[in-house]
């Protein structure tokens, strides 16, 4: 009883916020406003097979990107499709210090993805790593948040120290698919993955080209993990 009060008095003193529009979530006892759960667009099927983004098609297994360039990783899981108002969310996330937002989106991701994720019988989770700079920066690593919120009702590992970024890339947003994979080449290093895990899930907020993610299933292949699967909250629409 005691520490239900102590939510009570928190909720009251710290209301929550919604991960959309910024407002008071109401009624409380919520982490999003239901109306603005709307403007969220969530992954439909059918989804490519591989990284997980919306096809037009039914007939089709693979996006045009994951039939031209093969991927080391398995499969990647995404919540939703990377639309304005997620855009404005992961935004407030990282550079807003909004960091009560990935509550939600861990939640959603345990609801939609938990059985899937269950079954792989994944050893750990590894979040990608951001340079010590920014980290210096920001204070924190959203990615790595987002595992721990994931891990704790998952009730799996979360391996920060499995990755380490070590060089700071140019901006990736006017490159293309190839020159994004060559941007970060070498941009991560091997860390330490605990003894005897062969099954990685890779953790992200934003999946657009994929190349992140598949620098860092490199390494990870490289470091004696057998399957490397994805899990990011938004996900750039398919060609």
């Amino acid at each position: 009883m005691a520490a239900g009060w102590g939510e009570t008095l928190v909720s009251l003193l710290f209301p929550r916020r919604c991960p959309v529009c910024g407002g008071i979530v109401l009624p409380r006892g919520g982490l999003i406003c239901p109306g603005c759960v709307k403007e969220l667009s969530p992954v439909r099927q059918p989804v490519c097979a591989v990284c997980g983004k919306e096809l037009e098609a039914a007939s089709r297994e693979l996006c045009g990107d994951c039939m031209r360039r093969p991927k080391t990783f398995r499969r990647n899981f995404a919540l939703m499709n990377y639309n304005a108002a997620a855009s404005r969310s992961m935004a407030a996330i990282k550079y807003k210090n909004k960091r009560e937002y990935l509550d939600f989106y861990a939640g959603a991701i345990c609801r939609r993805y938990g059985r899937q994720l269950a079954r792989l019988e994944p050893d750990c989770l590894v979040p990608v790593p951001v340079h010590p700079t920014r980290l210096r920066q920001r204070g924190y690593n959203q990615a790595e948040l987002l595992a721990e919120r994931i891990g704790k009702i998952l009730g799996l590992p979360v391996c920060p120290e499995a990755l380490l970024r070590t060089k700071k890339t140019l901006p990736q947003k006017e490159l293309g698919s190839a020159e994004r994979l060559r941007n970060l080449q070498q941009a991560f290093e091997a860390g330490r993955l605990p003894e005897g895990a062969r099954i990685v899930v890779l953790v992200d907020d934003i999946y657009t080209t994929g190349s992140t993610l598949e620098a860092c299933a490199r390494i990870l292949v490289s470091m004696g993990a057998r399957k490397v699967y994805g899990l990011t909250i938004c996900i750039g629409r398919g060609a």
